[in-house]
């Protein structure tokens, strides 16, 4: 399975930790985003990211959005909607899903939440 990883980059280690764990099941990452110049970034290479990350996401069959997410991470919830990719919502706490800090397009039917820890997690998706 090819899968993408989407998320804030304060979660940048947990994408990588998310990362390696999938790929010890034999899925691959179709784009490892935390691996750009995250410092000073220039236009140019925001525009190199988002077409790098839309690629990516139009080639997963799988896309994880780890919670909490920021405004770019919501684009990237959205391309993945739009092309009906499995999709699944990642927190290690059941807070990020209470009403104050949920977003209407978190409650789709089609997207499966998973609370718990990361090892949880791989385990729930790669079933």
């Amino acid at each position: 399975m090819k899968f993408y990883i989407g998320s804030g980059l304060k979660n940048a280690k947990v994408v990588n930790e998310f990362s390696e764990k999938l790929k010890a099941h034999g899925w691959e990452h179709t784009y490892n985003w935390t691996e750009n110049n995250l410092e000073n970034e220039s236009i140019e290479e925001l525009i190199e990211y988002a077409a790098l990350e839309q690629k990516a996401i139009e080639e997963s069959d799988v896309v994880i959005i780890i919670l909490p997410a920021g405004r770019g991470t919501h684009v990237e919830l959205g391309m993945a909607i739009a092309l009906n990719k499995k999709i699944y919502l990642y927190s290690n706490n059941k807070e990020e899903f209470d009403i104050e800090n949920t977003v209407a397009f978190y409650q789709i039917p089609s997207i499966q939440k998973i609370i718990g820890d990361i090892d949880y997690a791989v385990n729930e998706i790669t079933k």
